[in-house]
């Protein structure tokens, strides 16, 4: 049984990204950059006004001393007037600045007499209100890095670049196969001893969330014929997720149509909670991510340990949410020897990112998922944690918790500090890794905008510390 390190680093080490296409501009949005991004000019193209005012030499502007107004620019005119010593030239925000002149005066800042000649009455500096041509992005320049995953900001430059195209890794197919006799597609009534197929909806909704298109194969019965059939057809896709099937039940019987089907077991058993029965093979050099078919241990293992893949195949560099800091006011109880996946709520109380136990941690419990904002890490070896003001390790965003989640990102940025003893929390959002440096132990702090107390920080963490063990580097440079 592989530990839950050791599982996440061989699935990465089996995954790769998919291949890319050409896409529109506007479609690349959410979609990852594949190859590097050249800007063909710089930005702005021209140098312009930031306001509307005057273009004129900075050695003329003597306040009281006129100067004659000899033209107006507006933004996207051509053609401008020659600007010569003692004379100013109307001009318009964005409206190009012209050759001679090395300055604007805003409106606010002149007087204008009767005979059309203008007076500054206020200081002027040489250069002010000028964008220069290139000050933004050089021409040349990197804007758009491989793996980059594109956003709204991203296509507004590579518009203002003329760049009608992009690059992009094509979105992975995933194929999801729900095994067991018990269920029944949603829509049909349900008889005595049935339950609906929940997980297909769930593992597919977590699948587009993660960038990938998700391929519903329906249910697969328990009979190796069924089961066989089925995993056939979902290696159409670039990847197979089945939820039951691998567990040592009687019926439990997609590990065996996998071995029949020629598969390689790379893993069989996750030393975590929940997630102990889930496996990972590759079969006919597609990867097939085997999870519990509980829904909480399906929507958790998928969270771990199928979405780092996923996004890798889709072409991410940075495929592991980073590792926040909170503080635990109750109590989270497990037994030794396995890592612990615990829901928690998470809110700012004076100034504190602090955690609450979300309810009963049983696996049958999915409401405790919707009241979840983190999942604590509880490394393998502890036996749980007392509160308040206990140190533990959290991760991922729950359903009902993400507008709170992204209010706490707000937060972190200014935070001055949450306690010497912490919980760390899998963040729900990415750009918090842009505003951290590298420590001396490998990981991220996040600076603050003052300084943290000192011995309190705010820890971001792009391997997993877990078990008080970090990734290999070699699983880092995945990650």
């Amino acid at each position: 049984m592989a530990s839950f390190d050791e599982a996440l680093e061989l699935i990465l080490r089996e995954v790769h990204p998919v291949e890319t296409e050409m896409v529109d501009t506007l479609e690349s949005v959410d979609r990852i950059a594949a190859r590097a991004v050249i800007a063909p000019y710089g930005l702005p193209v021209f140098d312009n006004s930031a306001m509307d005012g005057y273009a004129v030499r900075a050695q003329d502007c003597r306040q009281g001393e006129p100067l004659d107004v000899i033209g107006f620019i507006p933004a996207g005119t051509g053609t401008w007037p020659t600007l010569e010593a003692g004379t100013a030239i109307r001009v318009m925000t964005g409206a190009p600045v012209p050759p001679n002149a090395d300055t604007v005066v805003p409106l606010e800042d002149t007087e204008q007499d009767l005979n059309g000649k203008i007076r500054i009455s206020g200081d002027v500096r040489q250069g002010q209100y000028i964008r220069h041509s290139g000050v933004d992005v050089e021409r040349g320049s990197e804007v758009i890095r491989p793996g980059r995953r594109l956003g709204v900001a991203d296509v507004n430059l590579l518009a203002g670049l003329g760049i009608t195209s992009v690059c992009v890794h094509r979105k992975p197919a995933v194929a999801i196969l729900a095994t067991g006799d018990e269920l029944v597609p949603l829509g049909e009534q349900l008889s005595s001893g049935k339950i609906y197929d929940s997980n297909s909806l769930a593992l597919a909704a977590a699948v587009k969330k993660a960038g990938a298109t998700p391929i519903m194969l329906g249910i697969g019965r328990d009979n190796l014929e069924s089961l066989q059939q089925k995993i056939a057809e979902g290696l159409k896709a670039d990847a197979l997720i089945t939820a039951a099937g691998v567990s040592v039940g009687d019926r439990d019987l997609a590990r065996d149509a996998l071995a029949r089907l020629g598969a390689k077991e790379i893993f069989w058993g996750v030393k975590m909670k929940p997630g102990k029965a889930t496996a990972f093979s590759m079969l006919s050099g597609k990867p097939v991510f085997s999870v519990p078919g509980n829904p909480v241990s399906a929507m958790i293992t998928f969270e771990e340990l199928v979405r780092p893949a996923l996004l890798k195949m889709s072409g991410r560099h940075a495929v592991v949410r980073p590792l926040v800091t909170a503080v635990l006011q109750d109590s989270l109880s497990k037994k030794p020897g396995r890592i612990f996946f615990a829901r928690v709520e998470l809110k700012i109380v004076h100034g504190r990112l602090l955690a609450w136990n979300a309810g009963c941690q049983d696996t049958g419990f999915q409401r405790t998922m919707l009241r979840a904002d983190g999942i604590a890490v509880l490394p393998s070896e502890s036996a749980g944690y007392q509160g308040p003001d206990s140190l533990i390790r959290t991760q991922f965003a729950g359903g009902g918790g993400i507008a709170q989640c992204n209010q706490i990102g707000l937060w972190l940025r200014k935070a001055a500090g949450v306690g010497r003893k912490a919980l760390k929390f899998l963040c729900p959002f990415q750009p918090l890794s842009r505003h951290a440096h590298v420590v001396s132990d490998g990981g991220f702090d996040l600076p603050a905008e003052g300084s943290f107390p000192q011995g309190r920080r705010i820890a971001i963490k792009y391997g997993f510390l877990i078990s008080g063990t970090k990734l290999s580097p070699r699983t880092r440079a995945l990650a």
